[in-house]
């Protein structure tokens, strides 16, 4: 693995072609945004590429990344992974490959592609993509403004989430300068939000849980069983990890989502002093100090436990 600088990537970007763009496991808007974006600028460059079609893109992000979509059949020059950590994030579905290069933020990319570029002071993948966009293209189009003000918009919370920097402001800033619709962009990313998603909410405020001698881990869990009741879908489950942590005094907040019977998918975020992606780290898992993830196969209840002991352990 060669550890590249943005100059590096940017050659490298410029001396090959054929390009398939791959997101990870349940994309979000980052890794859709910038995926969709840099396949939007590597076209401006008179390259071929297209991004991997997603099986777990929802209703929500489909519409930006549609006309991006690799055709049936199409046979890769080279492979490129956006925002995408480690191998066990791979979409559903891809049949892998070689990856050539991969553009990424987490501290904790297990280096799995020939070159990487990653930033980990970055807030999101997005604001890579600018830099890239700057450098090669002059900066973003319209189109790409779009697309990477989501990118950048929705990995830091709408600027509220604590990896927001100055950066992030100035990258932001740069976007709706360049043509990003900001105001709509974040009526529907931020805003407008379905019956479903807010029944849903409620049930999981209602079942919130707090741990230790001062209660700041708290614990919120989502089952198969109020998915069903509250007739929420995959659409309506972007961004479950932020709620509970919004609980005055929480330093470490953990949510639980039950995705088949005996088998969990863990979001755990945590002020500063506490490392969270060490905790998801025991289970294979990883991402930021702050904001890290990982699955477990168990139930949510034993799930639960598992990871109050070690977290208190941790504390």
């Amino acid at each position: 693995m060669t550890t590249m600088t943005l100059n590096d990537c940017i050659t490298y970007l410029n001396e090959h072609n054929g390009y398939l763009l791959v997101t990870h496991i349940h994309p979000d808007g980052d890794t859709l945004g910038s995926a969709a974006a840099l396949c939007h600028m590597l076209r401006r460059m008179g390259k071929t590429a297209f991004v991997y079609d997603n099986p777990e893109t929802t209703e929500r992000y489909s519409r930006w990344t549609a006309p991006y979509i690799a055709p049936a059949g199409f046979e890769p020059a080279c492979i490129v992974t956006i925002d995408l950590a480690a191998e066990n994030l791979f979409p559903r579905g891809f049949c892998g490959g070689t990856v050539g290069l991969c553009i990424d933020h987490h501290p904790t990319n297990t280096s799995y592609a020939e070159n990487l570029l990653c930033q980990p002071n970055k807030a999101s993948c997005g604001e890579i993509i600018l830099q890239l966009a700057n450098e090669m293209l002059g900066g973003p189009d319209k189109d790409e403004a779009d697309l990477l003000y989501m990118a950048v918009s929705t990995d830091c919370g709408c600027f509220v989430y604590a990896n927001t920097t100055a950066e992030t402001h100035r990258a932001a800033a740069q976007l709706i300068e360049a043509g990003a619709d900001h105001k709509q962009l974040n009526i529907q990313l931020f805003r407008a939000t379905s019956f479903a998603r807010l029944t849903l909410e409620g049930m999981i405020f209602v079942g919130l849980k707090r741990f230790g001698p001062d209660k700041s881990v708290t614990v919120a869990t989502v089952t198969l069983d109020m998915m069903e009741r509250s007739g929420a879908t995959e659409d309506d489950c972007d961004d479950l990890a932020s709620l509970a942590g919004r609980v005055a005094g929480s330093r470490v907040s953990v949510t639980i989502r039950e995705m088949k019977p005996g088998h969990c998918k863990i979001s755990m975020r945590s002020g500063p002093m506490f490392d969270s992606s060490a905790i998801c780290a025991l289970h294979g898992g990883g991402g930021h100090r702050m904001a890290s993830g990982c699955t477990i196969d168990a139930g949510p209840e034993e799930a639960c436990e598992i990871l109050v002991r070690e977290i208190l352990e941790e504390l």
